[in-house]
């Protein structure tokens, strides 16, 4: 009888791991990823209505100051003729005038006002009296329009008590004209009227609001002006809008149906900018689409590459351990040893050493580097102290340990085994090792055109003939190399206590 082949438990164990890590992390990222495109939908439905609102509002506001400083520029044509004497004192309902007089007078009121408004699109520009007579530029239309009671009627548009003028359209139903008053005195009116379609300049909708209407109404919310073709003017505006507007003089209002903005002209008009729901939300199912499209691919790709991490997480592991212990101990700038580890690692050798051995402790540090700093930047620096790292690594072998332990200060911790064929001494080892380095760098220039010299100062202490342990070696090389530094640099100099006491103390 055949046997059944077993799979051993811990195989059983792995494998189920393995199916529930990569169900685990499907089931993750379906759900992160589903949450995200419900959250990025929702957002982008918020930023298109903000950003329909912010444009919107804008523009509303951008027509209410064009408005505004329309009418402000007809009103100051229209103050222009107080610089014409005769146009505020005349008045023609005054008895016992001249009557040459009076037809010369008129005559020069009429020809101010005519050179004052000659490069205006103005259909009256005029004086009228409270006997109805006219003087200037007043239209027939206007005349037939108000009859017999020209100047009652105009007068009654005056509304502001302080400036004693006013605006006012659809007058007897006709909203075609639109009328600016100014009182002279209280026997005569300025009267300035421009047709309501000059009003098209003034309500120029851009292209990126194509769609946005834009109405300009009087309180009662009839047309004064329409941005739509076909919308005849002193009607009033859809229900749907006025319903929506109604109480409201400067406010944002979004619904289902409707996104209406709403401000008042100086002269009391309502500003209404409006466009439909539906126009503004009608990328939002586009974008919704994309997102949800996006998210499918995502979650596909998320459970694929879950799958591949999966398998490959022990070597990721591994290498990522591996490249810290790099970072951590090497320095970054030269690929030397870092000043810590360094140290770690030479006092573990030093201090822990068998009897009998025998150690060299150079310190560099690098001569006129601080100019290089200076004139040429930090950044060409750190440039020479990678070129440094390079040199030394040329020196020196993989069993000699190499470090940067300052800005531009290094060290080297040199082993010596003596060879009974080739006699020598540790002395002597270091003393090449040094001659080596010094002669590295000997054509070490540096700068555009060659004019920085870039050499080296050593200090060297033997062990245990310098110190018996790794502070009292360093100690020693560090004086060591103060005093190479004060003795013409470029140079080496061996530890010696009796030699070199003295150059430390002053």
């Amino acid at each position: 009888m055949a046997q059944t082949k077993r799979v051993r438990p811990s195989v059983r164990k792995m494998r189920r791991l393995k199916i529930m890590l990569i169900g685990g992390y499907a089931v993750i990222a379906v759900l992160s990823i589903l949450t995200v495109s419900l959250l990025a939908i929702r957002k982008s439905d918020t930023v298109l209505r903000n950003k329909v609102t912010s444009l919107a509002s804008t523009l509303n506001v951008q027509m209410k100051l064009n408005l505004d400083s329309y009418l402000d520029r007809l009103e100051t044509i229209a103050a222009l003729a107080f610089t014409e004497e005769a146009t505020y004192t005349y008045d023609a309902t005054a008895e016992g005038m001249d009557e040459y007089e009076a037809l010369s007078t008129e005559k020069e009121i009429s020809a101010s006002l005519h050179r004052l408004c000659i490069m205006e699109n103005l259909v009256d520009y005029g004086v009228v009296y409270r006997n109805n007579h006219p003087v200037g530029k007043l239209s027939n239309g206007t005349i037939s329009l108000f009859g017999d009671r020209l100047f009652e009627d105009l007068h009654a548009m005056i509304v502001n008590p302080r400036t004693h003028d006013g605006w006012a359209a659809g007058y007897n139903g006709n909203y075609k004209r639109i009328y600016y008053v100014k009182e002279l005195h209280e026997n005569a009116i300025l009267v300035l009227s421009v047709y309501a379609s000059e009003l098209e300049a003034v309500f120029d909708n851009p292209e990126t609001m194509s769609d946005m209407r834009i109405f300009l109404t009087d309180l009662s919310y009839n047309l004064i002006y329409s941005s739509e073709a076909d919308a005849e003017t002193g009607t009033p505006i859809s229900k749907e809008l006025s319903d929506r507007l109604k109480g409201q003089t400067a406010a944002n209002i979004m619904d289902d149906k409707f996104f209406v903005t709403v401000s008042t002209s100086d002269c009391s008009w309502y500003v209404i900018c409006a466009i439909p729901s539906q126009i503004i939300l009608s990328e939002r199912s586009e974008i919704q689409g994309y997102i949800i499209l996006t998210a499918v691919l995502a979650a596909l790709l998320a459970v694929l590459l879950g799958t591949v991490l999966s398998l490959k997480l022990s070597v990721v592991v591994a290498d990522m351990v591996s490249a810290l212990e790099t970072k951590a101990n090497v320095d970054q700038l030269t690929g030397l040893l870092n000043k810590r580890t360094f140290e770690d690692t030479a006092a573990s050798v030093v201090d822990g050493t068998v009897q009998d051995a025998q150690y060299a402790l150079l310190l560099l540090d690098v001569d006129n580097f601080k100019g290089v700093n200076d004139t040429l930047g930090h950044g060409y620096g750190d440039e020479v102290l990678s070129k440094i790292g390079r040199t030394l690594h040329t020196v020196f072998t993989a069993d000699e340990y190499v470090g940067r332990v300052g800005g531009d200060e290094f060290a080297v911790l040199l082993k010596y085994t003596p060879d009974p064929a080739e006699g020598g001494s540790l002395e002597t080892t270091v003393r090449a090792k040094c001659k080596a380095v010094c002669s590295a760098f000997h054509d070490f220039y540096t700068g555009d055109d060659g004019n920085y010299k870039i050499s080296t100062s050593i200090g060297a202490a033997l062990f245990p003939l310098h110190g018996n342990d790794f502070s009292a070696l360093y100690r020693a090389a560090d004086i060591a190399l103060y005093y190479a530094k004060r003795h013409g640099k470029d140079t080496y100099a061996f530890y010696d206590p009796a030699a070199m006491q003295g150059e430390v103390l002053k």
